[in-house]
């Protein structure tokens, strides 16, 4: 009975964490990144404003940390034309499809280092991921019809 329960128990503990392919994720995912470009998948000019924050010229550039060993991080706008300085989040990637790679992400903007999340998430599709390049995809909706914001980030 004691082997049952200790057998139960471990098969309980590898269930619950994190699969390799996320786990090797987050280590490549760890360090600084600019996000470099920001393109729509359809032609046009747009007026959004990314994580409710700024509008894309705004994020061009933009400096990001990410720490996944407490799922943490931060952003820099640097554009002398917006409102600059970092902002606080924490993250989590949620493996989607192991065989394609693709996740979903969420980032959640915190009110200040180390403080409380705020009520507000943003999901995205990590839709690709190497050691030099990162790219978020967001669907949003214009006059009823998808549009795909796409956010590419080199690695510094």
């Amino acid at each position: 009975m004691k082997k049952l329960i200790l057998l139960c128990f471990a098969i309980g503990l590898v269930s619950c964490g994190a699969s390799k392919t996320v786990r090797v994720s987050k280590k490549v995912i760890k360090g600084d990144w600019v996000l470099n470009s920001i393109t729509y998948n359809q032609a046009g000019t747009y007026n959004a404003t990314l994580l409710n924050d700024a509008p894309k010229a705004c994020f061009e550039g933009s400096t990001w940390q990410f720490v996944p060993n407490n799922n943490t991080g931060v952003y820099s706008i640097n554009n002398a034309s917006c409102a600059s300085g970092e902002r606080h989040f924490v993250f989590t990637i949620q493996e989607v499809d192991a065989e394609t790679g693709l996740y979903d992400f969420l980032l959640k903007p915190t009110n200040e280092k180390h403080k409380s999340e705020t009520n507000q998430g943003f999901r995205l599709k990590l839709a690709a991921l190497s050691d030099t390049n990162m790219q978020w995809q967001q669907t949003i909706s214009v006059s009823g019809s998808p549009l795909t914001i796409n956010m590419n980030f080199i690695k510094q």
